[in-house]
């Protein structure tokens, strides 16, 4: 993992700042104790949604699959309609 991980320490003392460099850099921040992540610091979803779980409006709205971008399409809308509906 080559983000670096906040010690719970540092974290008291700067909770502030670290807030404000997620919400504008919309970028993640690890949290842990003695160099082992245990926690993730995350912009809450720009678009929420209360009929949905938590972690379904973080899952859609962050930044959690913008991984998938980058990868090819392997269905086409076709494939998923006639499979599923």
């Amino acid at each position: 993992m080559n983000t670096k991980t906040y010690s719970t320490t540092e974290v008291r003392e700067k909770i502030s700042d670290l807030v404000n460099i997620v919400t504008t850099s919309r970028r993640s921040i690890v949290i842990g104790r003695r160099n082992i992540p245990e926690v993730v610091l995350i912009p809450f979803p720009s678009l929420y949604n209360g009929k949905l779980s938590e972690i379904t409006n973080i899952n859609t709205y962050s930044k959690s699959f913008d991984f998938l971008a980058n990868e090819p399409e392997i269905y086409s809308l076709e494939d998923i309609k006639h499979t599923y509906v």
